[in-house]
This record gives C-alpha cells, structure tokens and sequence, in this order.
C-alpha cells in the first residue's frame, strides 16, 4: 500500500459534546484506498459516534472531513451513501416484518412502467446480491424469521451492493458463525484488492491481525495511536486502550464441582426435535457451543419457561420443575442473561439503579412502601463490586457502555444471588477490559457455588473460562468435552459435523423425586 498518495477519507481534529460532555476530542484519522484500517478502543471511547458523524446520523461539533481530496458535510445517511460511504451496524438495522428482499432494496426499490415496485425484479436483485456474498437466503422469508447471523449476513450484502469506496464494519461478526465469518473475511479482501477502503471496528484481536493493514486506537475521546499492523503487538494496543497493562485475559483457578445442581433430561423443543440433556454442578462452569442455528439459546429459553417444552424434564437440586416463565425461574434460583442485551435485559431509559434492583425489590418493601435509600447503598456497593463509577448509579442506562450495560445486568443477578446462572453470549459486543471483569465475576460466582451455563461462539472464551464444554449441533449435544484436554478444532469438529458425535453414556445418576412441581404466575 502506497501512502505517498491522498487517502480517501481524512479526519481533522473531530469533537463532538453531548450536554457539555466531550466524547469526542481532536480525532485525526486517516483512511487509504486498498486498504483495511482496524479501529480500536475500550466501549465508551468514541468509536460509535465517530461512525454515526461519518454515516450522517450525527453532525460534528467541530474539525474537517475530507472525502476524495473534497471538504464535505455529512448531514443525513442519505448524503454519506452519495460520498461512497456505507456502515454495517453491530445493531442491526433492518425491518424485520420486511421480506429479505424488500429490505434489501429498501430506498432503492426498482420501479415498473407504472411507476409501481416490481417485485420480480427486486427479487432478483436480491438473489444477486445475496449470491455476492456466498449465502442461499430465502429472499422470500420476512427477515425477523431470520437468526441473528443471518441477518447480519443481508445487511452485509446490502452494503457490498452499495458499491460504497469507504465501508465501515462495526463488529461485523458478532453475530456470525464461523463459516459465514469466514465468507465475511474473503468479502473484505476481496473489497480491499479492488479498491476500497474499510474502516474495521472489532473487540477480536485475531481477525484485526489477520484482516488489517493499519489500527488505529481510540481512548476516552482520543486518538492516541495509529501504527501498522506489523510494527505492533496485541499487548501494545490492549495497553492503548485501557491506559493501562491488562493482565491474562483468561485466568482459570481450579475449581471443584459439587453437587449436580441444573439436571436437564432428555429435553425436546418440539415433536421433531431432538433430545437434549445436560447437567451443570455446583461451582462449574459447563461453555456451550456450536454454529450460530445450532439450538443453543433455544435450549436455554425452554430451560426457563420463555418457550414451552414439547417433552422431558427440568431437575433443580433434585426436585423436577416445570417453569411457565422467566420470572418463576428467577424466584426459585434460575437467572438468565440474554443474548440481545439492549431488546431482552435492559429498561433503557430508566437508571443503572432500577435496572440493577429490579428483580429484588421486594426484599426492600416495608409496609407497602419502597425503602429507597436501602436500594440506593446496596445497588452502590454492587457497582462498586463490578467497577461501574458510582455517579452513573441515577444515570439512563441507555447512555453507558456496552461493557457497562452488561456489568450491570450481572450485578442484577449477583443482587438476586441465584443457584443457576444461565448466560449467553455474556461478552458479545464488549471491550477487552470489561471482559476481563466479565470473565472475574463469572470465575467468583462459580467460587461461590453457583451452577454456571454458558452459551458462546467465541471459541477462546469457551475454553478459557469454561470447566467443560458442551457441542451442540443441530437441537442436540454431540459432545462433552474437558476443556484443558479440548481445543479449538476439535469442538469445531464436534459442532460441523466432521466428527461424529460422542457415545454419551448416562449422564443422569442422580436421586431425584418423582413429582414434577409447576410453577405458575
């Protein structure tokens, strides 16, 4: 790549307040055509308001930008996709009630002689589109009936389809299994040999290493380092964007498991599916994987009462149970921490303070009345325990970091002190340095004798912090495996079906009681 030429974006002392508070401060930044520049920070350290500026969702306080040797203004996303600007959101943006195609062609919808929308050729539009990007997606299907990665996958062959110079990829693969991640990787190079230029926002070291020419590292509103990729180490920029040297990410104490406490037996979905049956002891961590479609986050919300059980059983300390809802979960000891944070955990616009006590609040009641000075001290000293500042406890959860959000949700549980915590997916979207706390509350709950399940795609993670891990392939488990005698490809292996599923001998020895208790509203 030869930087002797004008690069095609150029950023010029961009800052950006928000009710007097600066989160951005001076960002110079410079992108290159042919090339893939890695953008890296901490949650919180301003990368998505620089994208929202460069998207036009937002405009700037103050500093240039330069597009193709041109001063421009970005005031409306309509504006930017005429600059040759095009963002892929971590956040999906999309109508799920929309076909794959209509969404597809949203804004740009094909007209007829009538001045109507043809269908037939926005369907086939669609179907070239989606071919670009190696993947057979219905584009008949409404796109909410669509798993999360796929999702992702038709927003990633709108923006290809954009012909955009300058593309912005914000944790494009959060949602992605590993096959269609790898299609997303060729995508890039191949976007790259051809001209363009990606600005590549990811929390993943590995594909930042394998994808990118230069990496740029944002801290508390700041540019504070651009190098090649060549010319640094991972330990470098980790100490860039936290301000300080992280430690090993994963540090596994061995743990003892006790009692089976979570006993799921022969478990079906639906008539058609197949069984499941799993069990998590007291004090272990059990990590499931598998392919995004697997079935995972399915196993779970049945375990919970979200989605009704066609057949099997659900033991919880050896007395069988049959949760109609979450909340009767949540009052006999079972917590789950959803996939979707920002749809399925959070209230939003309510403070850190509600959202962290709102599954404990009766323990606060006192004659009908809230004792809200109790919640204020005990929610302040869980904050304190998961490193969320304490002037933020009276501030909208909306408006903290993902990593923030997350620490939140799981002082929640840690408030409501459960048997059995369920998570999935519990770093998607995180910093490195809050994953490091994440993975530290995890670690001390499991010391407490809490019965850890732990959903994930992110493979090192399963295996750093996990005692064993579960493959699931297709609704059900193919493997069950010790993770310090595991790796990588072997659990790839189990979950694609190269390798055949284990033989799993009983798995269920314990005494249980043979009444089944349902629990009701």
């Amino acid at each position: 790549m030869n930087q002797d030429r004008a690069p095609i974006l150029r950023l010029e002392d961009i800052s950006k307040s928000f009710s007097g508070v600066t989160v951005l401060d001076g960002i110079n930044l410079n992108l290159y055509g042919h090339e893939v520049l890695a953008l890296m920070g901490e949650n919180g350290a301003g990368k998505s308001t620089l994208m929202n500026i460069l998207s036009g969702n937002l405009m700037r306080d103050s500093g240039k930008i330069v597009v193709n040797g041109n001063d421009v203004d970005i005031s409306s996303p309509r504006q930017a996709s005429e600059l040759g600007i095009a963002i892929i959101h971590q956040e999906l943006n999309v109508v799920p009630t929309m076909t794959v195609a209509q969404n597809l062609a949203l804004g740009n919808e094909p007209k007829g002689r009538s001045g109507l929308v043809d269908k037939k050729q926005m369907r086939e539009d669609a179907l070239r589109k989606l071919s670009v990007i190696g993947t057979d997606i219905n584009p008949d299907v409404p796109l909410g009936e669509l798993g999360t990665g796929e999702q992702q996958m038709v927003e990633i062959a709108k923006a290809v389809a954009s012909r955009a110079k300058i593309l912005i990829l914000d944790e494009p693969t959060a949602s992605l299994s590993r096959g269609e991640s790898e299609r997303l990787f060729d995508i890039v190079e191949k976007l790259r040999g051809e001209g363009t230029g990606l600005i590549y926002i990811s929390h993943r070291m590995e594909e930042v290493w394998r994808l990118a020419d230069r990496v740029t590292v944002l801290r508390d509103g700041h540019t504070v380092a651009t190098s090649a990729i060549a010319d640094v180490d991972q330990s470098e920029i980790v100490a860039k964007m936290v301000g300080r040297k992280v430690e090993k990410l994963y540090d596994h104490d061995e743990r003892s498991a006790g009692e089976v406490v979570l006993d799921v037996r022969d478990l079906r979905l639906s008539q058609d599916s197949p069984s499941v049956s799993l069990q998590v002891r007291a004090g272990e961590v059990v990590g499931v994987s598998g392919l995004v479609g697997a079935g995972r986050t399915e196993i779970a919300r049945c375990v919970i009462g979200a989605d009704k059980r066609f057949s099997g059983e659900v033991s919880l300390k050896g007395r069988n149970v049959a949760f109609q809802s979450p909340k009767m979960a949540i009052q006999h000891g079972v917590a789950y921490l959803p996939e979707d944070r920002k749809v399925q955990s959070i209230f939003p616009v309510r403070s850190v303070e509600d959202n962290i006590s709102v599954s404990t609040l009766e323990r606060f009641e006192s004659f009908g009345m809230l004792r809200k000075h109790k919640i204020r001290e005990a929610v302040g000293k869980l904050m304190q325990k998961v490193n969320i500042a304490s002037r933020l406890q009276q501030t909208p959860i909306v408006n903290l970091s993902g990593g923030n959000q997350q620490k939140a949700i799981f002082a929640r549980w840690m408030m409501r002190n459960p048997d059995v915590l369920i998570l999935d997916e519990p770093t998607r979207g995180v910093d490195v340095g809050a994953k490091r706390e994440i993975y530290e509350l995890i670690g001390e709950q499991a010391a407490q004798g809490k019965a850890i399940l732990m959903i994930s795609s992110d493979l090192p993670e399963v295996l750093g912090i996990s005692d064993r891990v579960l493959v699931i392939r297709q609704g059900s488990v193919v493997a069950n495996l010790e993770s310090k005698k595991t790796t990588e490809e072997e659990i790839m292996g189990y979950a694609t079906g190269v390798l055949q599923p284990q033989r799993l001998g009983p798995e269920h020895d314990e005494i249980h009681d043979n009444d089944e208790v349902t629990f009701n509203e």
